[in-house]
């Protein structure tokens, strides 16, 4: 995604584009609507860090390749921390073509050895291109163990392209042109938020739930 704002400007405009989400919550429609919000914030699925028992949720559709998405992983990560009082869930949206399918695949995959925020946090740190090569030497590295991980990802390896095509299928319907885009409680937040416009947003999502 091409951005030309600054970081100093975004909590401004952050204000002026987020939109509020169309979540249909009806119980009839949560196994089937893409766009529910049960299917967007509570797909058991997805990984997610953060307090599991939230008053706000954040879902960051997100490419292991994707700049931006690694520029503010650490942002993202302290505001969560500091809060105390957010569930952020991490969406696979790989965009960027093979090597960001196959990221996404095995880490997806470390997660049935309870690996998965280890093998997030070694690609989403890293700030070079990335390969096959280079996502096994990343996951090594953080002690995930690539064997089981890929012997998982051939067993479940349906389960796993049905995660990666429903991110695709919601990001695209929300109207997202690109990584890394956001859903804080009920508001669309595309691009790249700096620490302040995170809180900032956070704040909005409150207030608006508490309408």
């Amino acid at each position: 995604m091409t951005r030309t704002r600054s970081r100093s400007s975004f909590a401004i405009v952050l204000l002026l584009t987020a939109a509020m989400l169309p979540l249909q919550a009806r119980a009839e429609d949560a196994d089937t609507d893409i766009l529910s919000e049960a299917r967007i914030l509570h797909d058991a699925a997805i990984p997610a860090a953060g307090n599991a028992d939230g008053d706000i949720t954040i879902v960051e559709y997100f490419d292991y390749q994707c700049p931006y998405c690694r520029k503010i992983s650490p942002d993202l990560a302290k505001v969560v921390r500091e809060d105390g009082h957010v569930r952020l869930v991490f969406k696979d949206w790989p965009i960027f073509g093979g090597v960001s399918i196959y990221a996404a695949r095995i880490t997806l995959a470390s997660r049935y050895q309870d690996k998965f925020a280890e093998a997030h946090e070694a690609l989403i740190s890293l700030k070079e291109k990335l390969s096959e090569a280079k996502v096994d030497a990343g996951g090594r590295k953080r002690r995930i163990d690539l064997a089981r991980a890929k012997a998982d990802l051939a067993a479940k390896r349906t389960e796993i392209d049905a995660v990666l095509a429903r991110n695709h299928e919601q990001a695209t319907g929300l109207g997202f042109q690109g990584t890394p885009a956001f859903i804080i409680g009920h508001f669309r937040v595309p691009g790249a938020p700096n620490a302040q416009a995170f809180k900032q947003a956070i704040a909005d999502a409150r207030a608006a739930a508490t309408k």
